[in-house]
């Protein structure tokens, strides 16, 4: 089981969903999607802030990781 809680990932996608049921079983995979992004996310992130020599993520770093990964550099 992730570490996002199922709760909040179903409110989301009911929310963003046309207010559609969501089954269990799609929950659980949208919380392992979700946390596969996110890992990424951080990844990519981590490795801009170092290639700036930097010990903190900044705004911009998310923004550029989220540019890449949306484009299929990930």
């Amino acid at each position: 089981m992730g570490e996002l809680p199922n709760a909040v990932v179903k409110r989301l996608l009911a929310q963003h969903g046309g207010g559609l049921r969501v089954s269990g079983s799609a929950i659980d995979e949208a919380v392992k999607a979700t946390e596969d992004y996110l890992a990424r996310l951080a990844r990519e992130s981590q490795a801009l802030a170092v290639a700036d020599k930097r010990k903190t993520v900044m705004d911009h770093d998310i923004t550029k990781a989220r540019a890449k990964i949306e484009s299929g550099g990930l």
